[in-house]
């Protein structure tokens, strides 16, 4: 595999009195702003989650630097006695509001202890900002509103995690890739499946979509053309070795055609990927005016060597390209944005990932030439 040469490469959040995982990044193009989210944990077990911290970047005019600022608490992520998890930011151009989903978990309540009783203890939160996330509202919980009784019925569920989207329909529908573990009669343990959560009124109202596949986890989602030839495509963590991707052509409400990727391998118990859709820069009509971006660990037999993967062609499966390697050695989580022009005249992205067994996360800066210089 190819390595890729990059921009530039940063530590944002590094392990020391308290562990950092789960990245989530959203880039706010009019402002040229990136927002970088993570949990702080005091370890690194996922029971150990406190906060959401966010640090905010600057994308120079050139689009070859971001300069960083310090480490900050959205202390209003949170509800009394619950841990916050799973930060999953999504930008509305029409109200200029960010809104902030996650989960939040009571005490050191696991998710094996969720799974092992058959109870749900999650709860889906939003927290808002109307300045770009400077300040934030006091956290919501929508889980009755948004779920009504659904989750009486599920072993525990999660949002994202990841950037989240807003689709180019008439309504811009607003979706959150979601999953949850559900308490089936017919299966011996909960099993979990991916859905999405949507709102058509701006996050005024939520409803819930259908499930897309069984052994479906951590997923998100992208937009492949627009208007009527409009696909929302899911790209999913798996139990089967492989990813699961699925598309709609109802805005995310129904899935069809769910399948393993055989390009697309997971490592033993799966990792949380990244995928993103930006303008083809051959042009194109429909899901062909669209290319598909996506990260993930590329190695079968753990959570190594993060690869970077290319599909010309959404959303054929056998169409993926790559993968190219970002980083080499201990790599997990991670989450891709597309920033507009590079430098060198081909599509630019941010990739903010787990590196070397959790220790960091990083932040790097990339083109499509440096990564696929043959395509772009």
């Amino acid at each position: 595999m190819a390595s890729c040469p990059v921009l530039g490469r940063e530590s944002l959040f590094q392990a020391g009195a308290r562990a950092y995982r789960i990245p989530a990044l959203l880039f706010l193009p009019t402002r040229r702003t990136l927002l970088a989210f993570a949990e702080r944990r005091t370890s690194k077990k996922d029971e150990h989650a406190e906060v959401i911290v966010l640090r905010r970047g600057q994308l120079d005019a050139a689009g070859q630097h971001v300069q960083w600022q310090a480490q900050e608490t959205v202390t209003r992520a949170q509800l009394d006695g619950h841990r916050s998890m799973n930060p999953s930011p999504l930008y509305d151009e029409v109200t200029d509001m960010l809104l902030l989903f996650f989960i939040a978990v009571p005490g050191q309540v696991s998710e094996h202890h969720q799974l092992h009783t058959r109870e749900n203890a999650a709860r889906l939160c939003l927290a808002t900002s109307s300045d770009h996330g400077r300040t934030w509202s006091q956290a919501r919980d929508l889980t009755d509103v948004a779920l009504g009784r659904a989750p009486q019925d599920w072993a525990t569920f999660a949002v994202g995690p990841g950037h989240c989207l807003q689709l180019t329909d008439a309504a811009r529908t607003l979706v959150v890739p979601a999953y949850a573990y559900r308490n089936l009669p017919d299966r011996e343990r909960p099993s979990p499946w991916a859905f999405c959560l949507l709102s058509h009124d701006h996050g005024h109202t939520w409803h819930q979509g259908d499930f897309v596949a069984p052994d479906t986890l951590e997923c998100q989602v992208a937009e492949l053309g627009r208007s009527a030839r409009r696909l929302v495509y899911l790209n999913a963590r798996s139990t089967v070795g492989r990813r699961v991707q699925a598309h709609s052509a109802s805005g995310g409400h129904t899935f069809q055609q769910a399948q393993a990727v055989a390009a697309l391998v997971e490592p033993p118990h799966g990792c949380h990927g990244s995928v993103l859709a930006f303008p083809n820069p051959r042009g194109g009509r429909g899901a062909a005016g669209s290319w598909l971006l996506y990260t993930h660990p590329a190695d079968p037999h753990g959570r190594n060597d993060l690869g970077v993967y290319l599909n010309k062609r959404p959303p054929a499966p056998t169409a993926w390209l790559g993968p190219t390697l970002l980083a080499t050695g201990s790599c997990a989580y991670s989450d891709v944005q597309s920033l507009g022009p590079g430098p060198d005249g081909s599509p630019l992205f941010g990739c903010l990932y787990e590196s070397r067994d959790y220790e960091e996360i990083v932040f790097l800066l990339f083109t499509l030439k440096q990564a696929f210089p043959e395509e772009a």
